[in-house]
């Protein structure tokens, strides 16, 4: 059976215009005397409209990117009607339509849109980009992908099953469970907007993903450490037992101060993590989630009495298990009832266990950065700032050491 040949027009609707005086831009297949129409998701100024050319007249950006789109569109109509033609099976209009949109909203997918974009940005190493920034745009992708084989069980997603909660849902996983600072996220989040915007001016996506989404830049300094003061504040605090939860939260962070475990890998602990040296010391040893390097720490008495509060022989777990979002809330509130100054993170206790409960102790250096499991001690260092008392102590040795000598000339 012999095919018709197809025929697409694009037209303006000029009875549809809005408010801005633009009209939007249709489409009609013709397939012999079958017809089919579509809205090309896209408008224009009828004064701008070229009915001869089928697109928009000048030289501006907007007649550059809306020229540039309806050419692709009318690429993926044809590539829709050879799709069909190779089926060998009758078809009308209709079809090629329903085929064209679909091929549309499926033909790029997310992380696919993605890896185009890294390999583009790599070409430019050295010359204006940074080596560095693409290590960001790798870690965006992996974090990305895990975040959607965990949530929707599948390897990638279309932009049309991309809702405005994503960038926000991907948020709280990077932050809570993978551990990340704002700071951080706010340049994956950037990467994930950079995507949606070029889907969105190619015509893989129908609306502009994201670019009215909010995402705080967080603070860059590092996170301050808890005095002594504030730290026996928390401990000391009597929570009513209506606010069980709050207590709970505050426990698990006191447990942080004790061993400068992060977030993510305190919801991860469990009684196999724990073991005993020659000397009967209790240790912890676990491989941090986000870079897989190995902790081991020796437990504080303070932290030993957590574990046991929270001791349960149906619980496999050292800790209660509570949500990110919700745990850094009761933090919130816990920091406006003691009046501490600065908001509290679990950076803020991984800062506060580097610092108060192991540098100014005199534990060396050395031995703090592998506590933390950090890759190399210069990362540590950013934590070993000089506090007063540790200035005064380390004077009144020095003193110390030199009261018995004698200058000779």
């Amino acid at each position: 059976m012999k095919q018709e040949k197809m025929k697409v027009l694009l037209y303006l609707k000029k009875s549809g215009l809005a408010k801005s005086g633009k009209a939007p831009i249709m489409g009609r297949i013709t397939l012999g005397r079958n017809v089919a129409q579509f809205s090309c998701k896209l408008s224009c100024n009828p004064e701008l409209w070229n009915p001869r050319e089928s697109r928009m007249d000048g030289k501006s950006r907007e007649a550059v990117e809306i020229n540039g789109r309806l050419e692709s569109l009318l690429l993926s109509v044809q590539s829709a009607y050879q799709a069909l033609l190779s089926k060998c099976c009758p078809f009308d209009a209709t079809d090629v339509k329903e085929q064209f949109q679909g091929s549309v909203q499926t033909r790029c997918m997310l992380i696919e849109r993605l890896d185009i974009l890294i390999k583009e940005k790599e070409s430019y190493v050295g010359i204006d980009i940074k080596e560095g920034a693409i290590h960001g745009y790798h870690s965006t992708r992996i974090h990305l992908q895990e975040f959607i084989q965990r949530k929707y069980k599948v390897s990638d997603l279309a932009f049309s099953q991309l809702t405005e909660n994503f960038i926000h849902e991907f948020g709280q996983y990077f932050l809570g469970e993978c551990g990340f600072q704002e700071s951080t996220f706010y340049n994956a989040a950037t990467h994930l907007k950079t995507v949606c915007r070029l889907a969105y001016r190619e015509g893989l996506a129908d609306v502009l993903l994201f670019d009215k989404a909010k995402i705080s830049k967080g603070n860059k300094k590092l996170p301050k450490a808890l005095d002594k003061e504030a730290l026996d504040k928390l401990k000391t605090l009597n929570l009513e037992d209506l606010e069980e939860d709050m207590e709970t939260a505050r426990d698990i962070f006191l447990f942080a101060c004790y061993t400068g475990a992060a977030y993510c890998d305190l919801m991860g602990l469990s009684k196999t993590h724990l073991v005993r040296d020659d000397e009967e010391n209790l240790w912890m040893k676990f491989n941090r989630k986000r870079i897989g390097v190995l902790c081991r720490i020796k437990l504080l008495p303070e932290a030993i009495r957590i574990i046991e509060k929270y001791r349960g022989e149906e619980r496999e777990r050292l800790l209660p298990q509570m949500k990110y979002a919700t745990y850094q809330s009761y933090l919130k509130a816990l920091r406006l009832r003691e009046g501490i100054a600065f908001p509290f993170t679990t950076h803020t206790a991984r800062h506060t266990f580097a610092t108060l409960i192991m540098l100014e102790q005199g534990v060396p250096i050395e031995t703090v950065s592998k506590m933390l499991g950090h890759t190399n001690v210069s990362m540590t260092e950013r934590y070993a700032k000089v506090t007063p008392q540790k200035l005064f102590e380390e004077f009144d040795r020095f003193l110390s050491f030199t009261e018995d000598l004698r200058l000779t000339i």
